[in-house]
């Protein structure tokens, strides 16, 4: 049974960064594409970042348009762990963080492909 725990959310004035984490139980981590989703209130749920699992290139990355440059996905193969560093925060970012799992290697932008799902972590930027 592969579970997903989300940590790091919390409350960060505009401009601030925040780090969360996802640690995730089961074999094969290193093999398997992860990503980053967030829902705010009234919205859908949109992707944010994915990095694919390890290959003969190494970890390759997307990220949405709204956090290119702000936001970084990394992962620890050797803790299990997936990390999405986001800095120069702005209100906008507020939501709940969800990390995703996938069964395959290559990452993808929709959620609808990730078999796992994390319970969420929030975080809320003030202005």
């Amino acid at each position: 049974q592969v579970q997903l725990a989300e940590s790091g959310g919390g409350l960060v004035q505009a401009g601030g960064s925040l780090r969360l984490s996802c640690a995730a139980s089961g074999r094969t981590f290193s093999r398997s594409a992860m990503g980053w989703f967030r829902q705010a209130p009234g919205k859908e749920r949109e992707f944010v970042a994915t990095i694919s699992g390890i290959s003969w290139s190494g970890a390759d990355t997307s990220y949405a348009d709204s956090v290119k440059g702000r936001f970084t996905i990394s992962r620890d193969n050797a803790k299990n762990t997936v990390y999405l560093q986001m800095n120069s925060l702005k209100p906008e970012d507020t939501a709940v963080y969800y990390c995703a799992r996938r069964e395959g290697s290559l990452r993808s932008t929709r959620y609808t492909e990730y078999d796992y799902w994390g319970q969420g972590t929030q975080v809320t930027v003030s202005s």
